[in-house]
């Protein structure tokens, strides 16, 4: 008998089926056989199905309009329906009690190609919830013990922050007293790795952080439960916990996929550590003298650096496939931004540290030796990979760049000498009426009397031009003074005596453009050296 009215049901289901162009929504209005968008089915605020396909006529939109007046027409009617399902053609029809609820059709099946059986049975579980829910939504006594759970959870919920309130300020009063007690492990010999007001600071804003994200898994927690116990709003909390375990497995799947990679590149970065140490040592053996000639102790320290940095960008190149979200487009982006300010700034840093290669490679400079870079004169202290600084002895210190002295004349006074030492140089010019081997004369007396200026190899003077008012004189010597103070002294000390022996020999220092004669001559007789201001050497300075 049962089965009779079942298929007298289906049959005048069949008969009352709408022809296709034309469809009946729930509300009677009429629907567009066009409007194919995905409709979803929701009873009691829980999600049944998603119809995606027009059956029959019937647009998703109008199943779904159809379906939920035959489901709640079924509801209202106080009775307990059981929900059940039954093979029609390829679908599968949804029944509520002997009513039809709806059809799942192979179309309405997401992905394309699963099982229709499948489908319509998960529909029918939810189907049944939303039936047992609508049952317990009229139970007072349900909804009272829904309630009183509620207000324990919430009781449960707030003596659970106070608690981690509480943790939280013992933890942040206990804090500077734990980091004073095992100070000894932030220090590396006797110097402390780090200042102990920053690294409070720091673990101050992780337990900042590690509170506020238990309050909000407490709070999250706390709200799925209250919301899973009431029938409305259960679905809410359902898709809390679906969410929340949702983003933990996420977080896993992305922590065990990315292991391997990182293995992977881990390797390779011990691989480069181990080939920048051997080359280290290689290099080291290699710069012993009789070795070879380029590698010295002044290029042994840049040629290290310059393997290990190619060494570790080799390895970087080959670990970065490797790293967790090399192949995402963020990732892309950030990389070709990097490469587009190095290519843009970093023009004249790579110029500065070529010119630096260089000047160390070929030798140019050394630090120590005495040294003039166009109008700069004085002892070089240091060739950096960007910079040299030279100390001229009178307060001042250069800093030269690289690619200044490479393009440049250097004169390097302390290369020729053999052991300690520099050559020291000065120029006069004097007139055509002085003899040239009286000034000789003078300039390598001069030279005799500088402390400091060596008497073997011997001062030598050198005519150095003819020009058309003037010869001009270069006297050349050795002197031993090696740093830039003595050395500046020195050179103050040659010029004063050329002035003095000029002056007793009455040739005047002075090379005029011609227009006529002075009518007394320009220089300093005897008498007058000790002129007031001035004090005799050795005399009283008051």
């Amino acid at each position: 008998m049962r089965r009779l009215k079942y298929w007298m049901l289906l049959v005048l289901t069949l008969l009352a089926w709408p022809q296709p162009g034309f469809c009946e929504a729930a509300g009677g209005e009429a629907a567009d056989v066009q409007d194919v968008r995905p409709a979803e089915l929701k009873i009691e605020n829980r999600s049944i199905i998603v119809f995606r396909s027009t059956l029959l006529g019937e647009t998703p939109v109008v199943r779904a309009h159809r379906a939920t007046a035959s489901i709640e027409e079924a509801l209202q009617s106080g009775a307990d329906p059981k929900v059940s399902i039954d093979p029609i053609q390829n679908s599968y029809l949804v029944l509520l009690g002997y009513s039809r609820a709806f059809i799942v059709s192979p179309q309405d099946v997401d992905p394309p190609g699963s099982s229709v059986r499948a489908a319509a049975e998960q529909a029918a579980g939810n189907l049944r919830l939303a039936v047992e829910e609508n049952r317990q939504a009229r139970s007072l006594r349900f909804l009272l013990t829904a309630l009183g759970y509620s207000a324990l959870a919430t009781v449960i919920y707030v003596l659970l922050l106070r608690g981690t309130a509480w943790v939280r300020s013992r933890l942040f009063s206990r804090l500077p007293g734990l980091m004073s007690q095992h100070r000894h492990w932030l220090k590396l010999g006797q110097t402390p790795l780090f200042d102990i007001q920053y690294l409070y600071y720091l673990f101050g804003r992780l337990l900042w952080l590690i509170y506020w994200l238990v309050v909000f898994l407490i709070s999250y927690q706390w709200l799925s439960f209250v919301l899973s116990q009431f029938p409305y709003t259960r679905p809410w909390g359902e898709s809390l916990n679906v969410h929340l375990l949702d983003l933990v497995r996420y977080l896993l799947n992305g922590i065990l996929d990315a292991m391997p990679g990182l293995a992977v590149a881990l390797g390779i970065l011990l691989i480069a550590r181990a080939v920048s140490g051997f080359a280290r040592h290689l290099l080291q053996r290699l710069a012993r003298p009789g070795t070879l000639r380029w590698l010295t102790e002044e290029t042994l320290q840049p040629t290290t650096r310059l393997t290990s940095l190619a060494v570790w960008l080799f390895a970087l190149v080959m670990a970065y496939p490797y790293l967790p979200g090399s192949g995402t487009e963020a990732f892309k982006g950030l990389s070709v931004l990097i490469g587009l300010m190095i290519s843009l700034g970093a023009s004249s840093v790579v110029g500065q540290a070529a010119a630096g290669l260089i000047l160390t490679y070929s030798r140019t400079l050394r630090a120590g030796e005495f040294v003039r870079v166009g109008e700069h004169e004085g002892t070089v202290t240091e060739v950096g990979m960007f910079n040299t600084t030279i100390r001229t002895g009178l307060g001042e210190v250069l800093t030269l760049p690289n690619s200044m002295i490479t393009g440049s004349v250097t004169k390097n006074y302390s290369r020729i000498v053999q052991g300690k030492g520099y050559v020291v140089d000065t120029v006069v010019t004097i007139g055509y009426d002085t003899p040239w081997r009286q000034v000789e004369a003078m300039l390598i007396e001069a030279a005799r009397r500088t402390e400091g200026i060596l008497e073997a190899p011997a001062p030598q003077v050198f005519q150095t031009a003819l020009s058309d008012f003037y010869p001009e004189y270069r006297l050349v010597a050795q002197a031993i003074p090696s740093e830039p103070r003595p050395r500046a002294v020195l050179l103050s000390m040659l010029h004063a005596n050329i002035q003095d022996v000029f002056n007793e020999y009455g040739v005047q220092i002075m090379s005029p453009h011609y227009l006529g004669d002075p009518s007394q001559p320009k220089w300093v007789p005897k008498d007058q050296w000790h002129a007031a201001p001035a004090r005799p050497e050795g005399g009283s300075r008051g």
